[in-house]
């Protein structure tokens, strides 16, 4: 890999904002910070635009709530071509985490997604696209 170097001015009070931030988060400089932020927009982009993604979706939910555990993996196994993995999570008597890993068109993947999330039961859910395939 080719290192470009390159110069960037802005604001002193965003500058300082933004050191404490990076220094915070574990970057050890405004360098690698930036490739961060330069690599998450341009995946961004490449969700908006469908590109092939993996997701991770989270949930909170009761098991004890009837049928919840039966329709969340009916709504899984309808998709089999798209989930690739699940992780079962007894975090309480009651409550249980899943882990579910998607493949497939971002859009695709959203929809699996909010599908999961939204059903009547769950008690709070959410998916993180952490990137696009084929890179």
């Amino acid at each position: 890999m080719e290192l470009a170097r390159f110069g960037v001015s802005c604001d002193a009070e965003l500058l300082a904002a933004f050191d404490h931030r990076l220094a915070a988060e574990g970057f050890k400089n405004r360098s690698d910070a930036l490739a961060h932020l330069m690599r998450q927009h341009l995946l961004a982009e490449k969700i908006r635009g469908g590109a092939e993604v993996v997701g991770v979706v989270t949930m909170v939910y009761d098991h004890h709530r009837r049928e919840l555990s039966k329709r969340l993996t009916q709504l899984q196994h309808d998709h089999h071509t798209h989930v690739l993995s699940n992780l079962h999570i007894h975090l309480t008597h009651a409550d249980c985490l899943e882990v579910v890993v998607i493949r497939g068109a971002a859009g695709r993947v959203q929809e699996l997604a909010d599908r999961l999330i939204s059903t009547p039961g769950v008690k709070s859910g959410r998916v993180f696209i952490p990137a696009a395939l084929g890179e």
